[in-house]
């Protein structure tokens, strides 16, 4: 996740929002020379909450009934929880100990115990009335046991007085209401996103999002440190003016010291993957699209710094209103007439790997951020640079408090075919080099892209999954004769 950038600094060279293209933008280039795999990720569940405890010393059935196990001081025992709960003992409200599991999951339904409390929270079992009370002492001498008293027990009928059996679920009624658990696959979710059933914590929509079309992919998870993602993407496709596809990958990555992030990604990635569509239909140049959509997603994002409810509309005469703005970055290609295009705002990055893998991958974008200007200006070499704990501070965003807007644009021609890969400093932290990224993608990406988004994915996670991670597959095949379609 991209650092938030030195207060009040602005990209040098630029541009402001909706001016033309720069005359530094590049033109269309060629691209010289242009098995690890995860298994599907098995969702965890803990240990059921609805917790049973084991019959009693004296042999006690669940419903209660059994031999009279009364103590010297004639207080019922019982069996105690694993938790630790003492002979006899439960909660002051008569329940048994809340347990919660070690993921973290709020406890469920517990089911019926073999021991439980009475309203005063004595210990309850099958024994005499009078003992189960705790009163009096044991009329049977020391030395002579009292009789047992043999109870029959019937499993066929509802246990009463206060005892309940926990039906198992119907997994028919949970789809009927709605979502059903991930963990048991049967209990309906609450609308607090916990399982009616087993108590399990249900992940947010965009916790893990996939898409795919018929030509790119994407794949979006939070990550193992996070407690939501940030990121956001847009995968899309259209038609050009002469009937030719135009595919179009957009992924965004929340500035996480600024509010409201995940609304400023998602705003960005929607926006311009609109506005690429529009702009492509009506014939724009491909690279003239891309600006502008950038441009587009710049707009939104700065509107959500206004909107009701985040102080925007409190502190609209406010000098410091754009302080901690929502803000995010942006990277983005487009496919259409033969020409591969790339466009992107911060350190989200685009790289090529061609399927010839014999062929050199390169990297498509250059980073706004702290480390690429120490880079760019010969004070430190790439490895200095990027070790430096400034590396990640980012020097160009979407957000009202960019000051100006420089949207980088690139055009190639690529004489091969190959794959382009979208995505967020989570995954690039752990492939920085374009040849170690091509190691990682897997040698059918072309064919299957949203098997290669999953296998980047889980690359980012088996490394430590210390940030968000988003990335987009778009494959890329070679116009037959060079044409390109303007």
């Amino acid at each position: 996740m991209p650092d938030e950038p030195p207060a009040g600094q602005a990209p040098a060279g630029a541009v402001a929002a909706g001016a033309p293209l720069p005359a530094s933008t590049a033109p269309a280039a060629p691209v010289a020379g242009t098995a690890w795999e995860t298994a599907a990720g098995a969702t965890g569940v803990g240990p059921d909450d609805a917790g049973t405890s084991g019959a009693g010393p004296s042999g006690g059935s669940p419903s209660g009934a059994g031999p009279d196990s009364a103590g010297p001081d004639g207080a019922g025992a019982s069996a105690a929880e694993p938790g630790g709960a003492a002979p006899g003992g439960a909660a002051p409200d008569g329940t048994g100990p809340d347990r919660t599991g070690p993921d973290g999951t709020r406890p469920g339904s517990t089911g019926s115990d073999s021991t439980g409390s009475d309203s005063a929270g004595h210990g309850r079992t099958g024994g005499d009335p009078a003992a189960s009370e705790g009163t009096g002492a044991d009329p049977a001498p020391a030395d002579r046991p009292g009789p047992v008293v043999e109870r029959d027990v019937r499993h066929d009928v509802p246990a009463g007085d206060g005892d309940f059996e926990l039906a198992a679920p119907d997994p028919r009624a949970a789809a009927a209401a709605g979502k059903v658990c991930v963990a048991c696959r049967a209990g309906a979710v609450d609308p607090d996103g916990y399982c009616e059933n087993c108590g399990h914590k249900q992940p947010r929509e965009r916790d893990h999002m996939e898409q795919e079309l018929d030509a790119v992919a994407a794949v979006s998870d939070r990550g193992l440190r996070h407690h939501r993602n940030e990121d956001a993407f847009a995968v899309t496709s259209t038609a050009l003016p002469d009937g030719s596809p135009a595919v179009v990958a957009i992924v965004c990555d929340g500035v996480s010291s600024a509010s409201r992030p995940d609304e400023a990604s998602s705003a960005a990635a929607g926006t311009a993957g609109e506005s690429l569509v529009e702009s492509l239909a009506r014939g724009t140049h491909p690279q003239r699209a891309m600006h502008d959509a950038i441009v587009a997603a710049a707009d939104a994002v700065n509107a959500l710094a206004a909107e009701p409810g985040s102080d925007g509309g409190a502190m609209e005469h406010d000098p410091h209103r754009h302080r901690n703005a929502p803000a995010c970055t942006l990277v983005g290609a487009v496919s259409a007439g033969g020409l591969l295009v790339v466009g992107w705002v911060g350190d989200s990055r685009a790289y090529w790997v061609p399927d010839d893998r014999g062929a050199p991958p390169s990297r498509l974008t250059e980073d706004d951020s702290w480390a690429a200007q120490m880079v760019a200006a010969g004070l430190m070499n790439e490895a200095e640079a990027y070790a430096d704990a400034r590396a990640h501070a980012i020097t160009g965003w979407l957000g009202a408090d960019a000051y100006e807007l420089e949207p980088h644009t690139a055009a190639f021609k690529p004489d091969r075919p190959g794959v382009v890969v979208v995505c967020t400093d989570g995954l690039w932290n752990y492939a920085e080099a374009a040849e170690d990224m091509a190691r990682v993608v897997p040698p059918d990406a072309a064919a299957r892209p949203l098997h290669c988004a999953r296998v980047l994915v889980g690359h980012a996670l088996d490394g430590g999954g210390h940030d968000n991670v988003t990335v987009a597959v778009l494959p890329f095949a070679v116009v037959p004769g060079g044409a390109v379609s303007a």
